[in-house]
């Protein structure tokens, strides 16, 4: 859609990328604010990038046609970069990749899968089918990631999910850990489904600092892994 691909050539062109963060949900899923409402407090408070990522399965593919309309409005009347996406959630490991292949006919730009969180009873299995498949953007809060699902991830440029999230999160350092091993490229997401939830710039850089990161390793997943990740999704 040429209004998304010309708002991501200008936030590329920045010298430094602002906040971005590719993982909420509006009230169209499990949040508290219309898609709408949600970009504009995004705008307000600094976001540069945005991702509405509803959860999905079969059952409500129709809503992707809804943030899209959302999405369009706000990257055109506020110059946020606002994508639609879903994040496909709870689905049996054998139907993922129908699930995502129906979410990008409908228009969703960015692919999100439900990672095997601790916190959750997700079908085992879901992490690897994640890591496996060149349709999926990010792997989130995958739980206690496994060196074979971080290969895959790395092979197939799936990034990998350091959330802010107050559930999830907890195993961020384990995350970071078998991640830098297998030299995967991480994101970092909040998770968000109500404002309370949003995080800002220096924010994101503690989480991912208290996660394990160094200071450079940073700054390379605030700025270059963004910028990758808008690529991958331009193309």
């Amino acid at each position: 859609m040429l209004i998304f691909k010309e708002a991501i050539e200008k936030l590329l062109a920045q010298e430094k990328i602002g906040r971005c963060d590719f993982h909420t949900h509006s009230f169209l899923s499990d949040g508290v604010l219309l898609p709408i409402e949600q970009l504009r407090r995004a705008f307000v408070h600094g976001r540069v990038g945005y991702g509405i990522t509803d959860h999905v399965s079969l059952s409500n593919l129709d809503i992707i046609p809804k943030l899209i309309e959302d999405c369009k409005l706000a990257t055109k009347h506020w110059g946020i970069l606002a994508l639609p996406g879903v994040e496909v959630t709870h689905v049996p490991v054998n139907a993922i990749e129908e699930v995502v292949e129906k979410s990008i006919e409908k228009g969703a730009l960015i692919i999100v899968i439900h990672g095997e969180t601790i916190a959750e009873p997700v079908e085992p299995g879901t992490n690897l089918k994640a890591a496996e498949s060149k349709n999926v953007d990010i792997l989130a809060h995958p739980g206690l990631l496994t060196k074979e699902v971080a290969d895959q991830c790395k092979k197939n440029n799936v990034f990998v999910e350091i959330t802010s999230n107050r559930t999830h999160s907890i195993i961020n350092g384990q995350v970071a850990k078998i991640g830098k091993e297998s030299q995967v490229k991480f994101i970092q997401n909040t998770d968000t489904h109500s404002p309370r939830d949003m995080k800002n710039y220096e924010e994101g850089e503690r989480i991912l600092l208290a996660s394990g990161f160094t200071k450079k390793e940073t700054e390379t997943i605030l700025q270059d892994n963004i910028r990758e990740f808008l690529t991958k999704i331009y193309e």
